[in-house]
């Protein structure tokens, strides 16, 4: 992988980890589409900890406030602690991710070479950003500062379903807490706040990965650009998107969705001669 292509998926990571069209899916089709080497263990690794590094960038004050409120409600026994709540959710919104990554590994990890399936997956997160948009509330009520166990734990359950490429994990979190009852500005605030966990067990099982299979021929220069292309873009992205939903709809994420899946299967489709 050259410099270029390590600049442009890194730009995508960082961009599409949070607007809700599919960070993984982003990942597998461009290469797919440009005939360019699809991304190395080591180079997506590197990019996953580039959005950590954006989230933690952005939300630093946030976490540290909620490993207080969740170190505090331990010790005084007690969920009245202010933000111990939210702190809570993210730790139980975390965990079918979790464990559902780790019991279908294997099937999640096929997905990643069927491009037919990430552009179904691609068209299923519109059809999710519409529902959340279109029916916001309609199943529950619930607040960013009370948030339960169980909206938590139905967010979390999405938050894993998005493991597929082409499902989006920002899309599917915040569709899932539109559906609950979460404003649209709280429902993008918890997704991102909920993603920081899930990347770093996610990057640290593939560094894990990497020191028992050797980091492979990928050069420095394309990890460093990827990786610093992932944090500028997810930094800024948060702030924008976070500001552009307090006024405005998911629609266009819907759109761009549908378009983009639609058009990756009819280039699959006409591909499929030229394979056989």
């Amino acid at each position: 992988m050259n410099v270029f292509q390590a600049l442009v998926l890194g730009l995508l990571q960082g961009l599409t980890e949070f607007i809700p069209i599919s960070s993984s899916g982003h990942l597998v089709l461009v290469p797919w589409l440009f005939g360019w080497p699809a991304p190395s263990m080591a180079f997506d690794t590197v990019l996953h900890l580039g959005t950590l590094a954006a989230i933690l960038g952005f939300f630093w004050r946030d976490y540290l406030s909620l490993l207080r409120a969740a170190g505090d409600s331990i010790r005084l026994r007690s969920l009245d602690v202010p933000q111990s709540r939210l702190a809570w959710a993210l730790v139980i919104g975390t965990i079918p991710a979790a464990l559902l990554g780790y019991v279908f590994e294997d099937w999640f990890e096929g997905l990643f070479a069927a491009e037919a399936w990430v552009a179904v997956f691609l068209i299923a997160t519109g059809w999710l950003l519409l529902a959340g948009e279109v029916w916001a509330g309609r199943l529950h009520s619930a607040t960013l500062e009370k948030l339960g166990a169980g909206v938590a734990l139905l967010v979390g359950l999405a938050q894993g379903m998005a493991i597929a490429p082409g499902i989006s994990r920002s899309g599917a979190t915040m569709s899932t807490g539109r559906l609950l009852g979460l404003p649209r500005h709280d429902a993008a605030r918890f997704s991102f706040l909920l993603a920081a966990p899930i990347i770093a067990g996610a990057g640290a099982l593939q560094v894990v990965k990497l020191v028992k299979i050797g980091v492979g021929p990928t050069g420095v220069l394309p990890l460093v650009v990827g990786f610093a292309a992932a944090v500028v873009s997810g930094y800024l992205v948060i702030r924008l998107l976070l500001n552009y939903l307090r006024r405005h709809s998911v629609i266009p994420f819907v759109i761009y969705c549908w378009v983009a899946g639609l058009a990756t299967l009819g280039i699959w489709l006409l591909r499929l001669p030229m394979a056989s």
